[in-house]
């Protein structure tokens, strides 16, 4: 009697612990241990990360971050972790939490445009995913990779063509500049290589004459009109007398450097360089910046007409008055000197 005593006790006492360890580990794996009052929390995973590098990241958002440690124990995540974007939604149990950012990287939308440089693009995209602008700026301006392809350091930039598009955060240099040439070529069909054939141009020229056209006009309406302008100038093999790569050229120079361009002057005319269209016919070595879409289409689809010459309009800020003779022009143009002078734009 006294055994069956002490046997129903070990009994009792061995529920007991099994209970208490069974509620252990339910409020372990499944209880809520989330600590943000938004809907959703995000933490970035660098590649080769430590888990003290995830949990550093994690503390801030946990209840409890001991139950978390020994879950993530158990289940391997600490010698396991993947680089990437994760998502923690409000209300997520620690087992949750394990197999969201064991599993589940999310992609994050890039976007740019209006990048003036590869530098100024690489930092544009540094702040959108885990490659550092340093590296990125590398990747895209290698000239094995630039040779191979079809371009070079003046033409670099036209590869990137401003949109918007989905990568994985943790991707790489190499994988971002990859990707984007496989948008470029899908870019360029068969349709536009033919147009830009058409016009004597290559995809190249197309693109750097696009940033032309976007420098002197981002009116959508207008760059077709502004875009023939300068064809019909090639054509005639006529100085494409461009004030933006005037600027450009400019820019280049340590007097300028800091500095903001409003007025071109005739001094920034004698500027030696091959940007500058006032000296040199044809299309300049590259882009001056990244063109927008619209400019690009608006190259290769111009409007036909006889214009050779047009001139900021001083009653419709952002569009241009068109001639067809010099004469008209330097009216238009002087038009619009005297509207600068009136604003004290002098230079």
């Amino acid at each position: 009697m006294y055994i069956k005593k002490i046997l129903w006790a070990v009994a009792l006492i061995g529920l007991l612990v099994c209970g208490v360890f069974a509620y252990y580990i339910y409020g372990t794996m499944f209880s809520p241990n989330t600590n943000f009052e938004n809907d959703e929390a995000y933490i970035y995973v660098p590649t080769n990360a430590s888990y003290t590098e995830v949990r550093s990241q994690l503390e801030p958002l946990l209840n409890d971050m001991d139950a978390f440690d020994a879950l993530a124990q158990q289940k391997k995540y600490t010698t396991n972790i993947k680089a990437g974007r994760y998502v923690i939604s409000k209300g997520m149990n620690n087992n949750e939490i394990i197999n969201s950012i064991r599993s589940k990287n999310l992609p994050v939308k890039i976007a740019f445009n209006n990048q003036h440089s590869i530098k100024d693009l690489a930092g544009r995209i540094s702040m959108q995913i885990e490659a550092d602008s340093l590296t990125l700026e590398k990747v895209m301006l290698d000239d094995t990779f630039l040779t191979k392809n079809g371009f070079n350091k003046a033409t670099a930039l036209g590869m990137y063509l401003p949109n918007s598009y989905e990568f994985f955060w943790n991707t790489s240099a190499e994988a971002f500049r990859d990707k984007m040439l496989v948008e470029y070529n899908r870019f360029w069909t068969d349709a536009r290589k033919a147009k830009a054939k058409a016009l004597n141009l290559t995809p190249n020229e197309v693109i750097t004459l696009a940033s032309i056209v976007h420098e002197e006009s981002k009116q959508a309406d207008e760059q077709p009109r502004v875009a023939g302008v300068y064809l019909n100038r090639l054509r005639i093999g006529m100085p494409l007398q461009a004030d933006p790569t005037l600027k450009f050229a400019a820019y280049q120079l340590p007097q300028y450097q800091n500095t903001i361009i409003r007025r071109v002057l005739n001094i920034h005319k004698d500027i030696s360089s091959p940007y500058n269209t006032y000296q040199n016919t044809g299309l300049p070595p590259g882009l001056i910046a990244m063109p927008d879409l619209s400019a690009i289409k608006a190259v290769l689809n111009p409007e036909s007409h006889s214009y050779l010459y047009f001139a900021a309009d001083a009653k419709r800020i952002g569009y241009h008055k068109f001639a067809k003779s010099l004469g008209q022009h330097n009216n238009n143009a002087r038009e619009y000197h005297r509207y600068l002078s009136s604003q004290g734009i002098n230079k």
